[in-house]
């Protein structure tokens, strides 16, 4: 089995880092989100390099909005849910608008607060965010895909968003795989059943290929990172070639990586059978992440069975 590395969000604290070292035009702001972002070393060594507005999400859209047309290359850090909701106007008029170089760096999204409830929960920002134009958005499965868009973001000049989870998570991709924003990455081939996954959901997705290999079944496992741009080229391929199509996303269900599979499915007349794995329409249980995602049908085994039966209709 693959080795598991660190939570993705180490992993862009330490690229940014890296990448602000060499730079200094890179500025970080955030609110209140130095320890939670994994920033506090960050803050120590490039103190000039990071603002701190606060509990402020509104403010720190703004203010990251303006430097950006001052020159600088901006990346505002704070949780996805508020980020996404309270600050959604500053967002959409003060960066997507505006078109300014801001990152916004979601952290702790989809259900990564666990037991701290609904409140706390991202499950809604793919659908807010791809409604607004001019927005990138960018969903990394492992630390491969954390550290890449990190590197590429810096030279992007465009808003683009980043969502980023808690956990520490399996390496799944091998040395020599290539990253692009707004390109897919193809994880596994196989002719039976394609299997299309977004940022953490990836891991159980890549579990459940594991196992139905051993049932003698052989799924494509796609790693569609980038929800917007939607790598259509790749997806419509796989779609006229496979028996079946299952997406798997930690967010709604509505407005997500799924609707725009269905959406793409739909529109281009393709005779493919489609089945999405997200959150429904519903009050969430209490639990930890782990919990709320086996519970929502989203464990490997489920996954493994939900492909057999769509493999069998």
């Amino acid at each position: 089995m693959n080795k598991i590395g660190k939570p993705n969000l180490e992993i862009f604290s330490e690229t940014l880092l890296s990448e602000a070292k060499k730079n200094k035009d890179i500025i970080v702001v955030t609110s209140d989100s130095r320890g939670s972002g994994k920033l506090v070393p960050f803050g120590k060594e490039l103190p000039d390099q990071i603002i701190e507005v606060g509990i402020a999400e509104q403010n720190l859209v703004g203010v990251s909005a303006g430097l950006a047309a001052g020159g600088k290359i901006v990346f505002g850090v704070s949780p996805a849910s508020f980020l996404t909701a309270r600050s959604l106007e500053q967002i959409k008029n003060d960066v997507a608008y505006s078109n300014c170089n801001v990152t916004l760096i979601g952290i702790s999204a989809g259900i990564s607060y666990g037991q701290l409830g609904s409140t706390h929960h991202s499950i809604h920002d793919f659908a807010t965010l791809r409604a607004i134009n001019n927005m990138t958005i960018v969903a990394p499965a492992d630390n491969f895909e954390a550290s890449e868009v990190i590197k590429q973001a810096v030279s992007y000049n465009q808003p683009l968003y980043i969502r980023y989870g808690k956990k520490p998570m399996m390496d799944i991709h091998p040395a020599g795989t290539k990253f692009k924003i707004g390109k897919s990455i193809l994880v596994k081939k196989g002719e039976d059943l394609t299997i299309i996954a977004t940022g953490e959901t990836l891991q159980r997705a890549y579990l459940a290929y594991e196992i139905l290999k051993e049932n003698n079944i052989h799924c494509s496992i796609i790693s569609m990172h980038t929800i917007k741009p939607f790598d259509k080229e790749t997806f419509l391929e796989f779609s006229k070639n496979s028996k079946a199509i299952l997406t798997i996303e930690e967010h709604s269900m509505f407005g997500g990586l799924g609707e725009c599979c269905a959406n793409l499915i739909a529109q281009n007349k393709i005779d493919t059978k489609l089945k999405i794995l997200g959150i429904p329409d519903e009050y969430m249980i209490n639990g930890s992440q782990s919990d709320v995602l086996d519970y929502y049908n989203m464990s490997p085994q489920k996954i493994v069975e939900i492909s057999k039966d769509l493999l069998n209709k």
